[in-house]
């Protein structure tokens, strides 16, 4: 059986790069947009029509509307936000439920402005939470946090995965092995695939221009998910909490550089 083709990272020039801040710049005023509206008996549409005024009023697309997936004949996402509440792990659709006090929801934006895309997650608590949502909210973006440190030049792109995983495990809790991060670029997803586990070591050698998301997906519990009838939600198997916080960042000589900085 012939090998299967890998796709060419390409590393992104200055221009590009600068084109890039500008889309990350604008995903994240749709966060901040989003800070004061989150809260409780507000429906995941309503923050949909937020995001999608300011996405309209700068010119800018959505990527996540109508977007299929794979395979092709997937149902068409129907939302510009991703809204995934407590045990959803990703791409929860943005219809009529009401968020309530106690509740954590992880919401996803992905935008193309001036051709270049920017692609990041926020998750929310929504009122007072439990100690055990808070910490794993907390664990989630150190896990972030330092995904991105690994992501240095001369590193493997594994590395990151490895630095993700064990803050995870130290704290108790599980990493989504299936779902991953991605290049970006001019299109949504490019090469490479970004694994959030280890072993550290493996794949190719982070270079400078090199420009991708990091998107740890972390749980209580163990990482087993399901995909519901909907076609697009991702959930827990064993019903317990997700969390996930995502940047767009891009390797430079002197570390990363995050690009969708809130």
């Amino acid at each position: 059986m012939p090998k299967k083709k890998t796709e060419r990272i390409r590393l992104k020039d200055p221009k590009e790069i600068a084109s890039m801040r500008e889309a990350g710049k604008l995903v994240a005023e749709c966060f901040a947009a989003l800070q004061e509206a989150v809260r409780p008996a507000i429906t995941l549409c309503e923050l949909d029509r937020i995001v999608t005024k300011l996405i309209e009023q700068h010119g800018a697309l959505p990527l996540y509307k109508n977007y299929r997936g794979n395979p092709p004949d997937h149902p068409p996402f129907p939302g510009v936000i991703c809204a995934s509440i407590n045990q959803e792990v990703c791409h929860g659709l943005p219809d009529d439920r009401r968020l309530k006090e106690g509740d954590i929801v992880a919401v996803d934006i992905g935008l193309k402005y001036n051709d270049f895309c920017g692609d990041a997650c926020v998750t929310y608590a929504i009122g007072k939470i439990s100690p055990q949502a808070q910490k794993l909210m907390d664990v989630t973006q150190e896990c972030l946090r330092l995904g991105i440190a690994a992501a240095r030049a001369g590193n493997r792109l594994s590395d990151i995965g490895l630095a993700i995983e064990k803050h995870a495990k130290k704290n108790g809790f599980s990493v989504v092995r299936e779902w991953g991060g991605h290049g970006i670029g001019r299109n949504l997803h490019e090469a490479p695939s970004v694994p959030h586990t280890g072993p550290g070591g493996l794949g190719p050698i982070l270079l400078p221009g090199m420009v991708f998301t990091i998107e740890p997906m972390i749980n209580e519990g163990r990482p087993e998910w399901k995909l519901l009838n909907d076609g697009g939600t991702v959930v827990r198997k064993d019903g317990r909490l997700s969390s996930q916080f995502e940047h767009t960042i891009v390797v430079t000589e002197n570390g990363a550089e995050v690009l969708t900085k809130l």
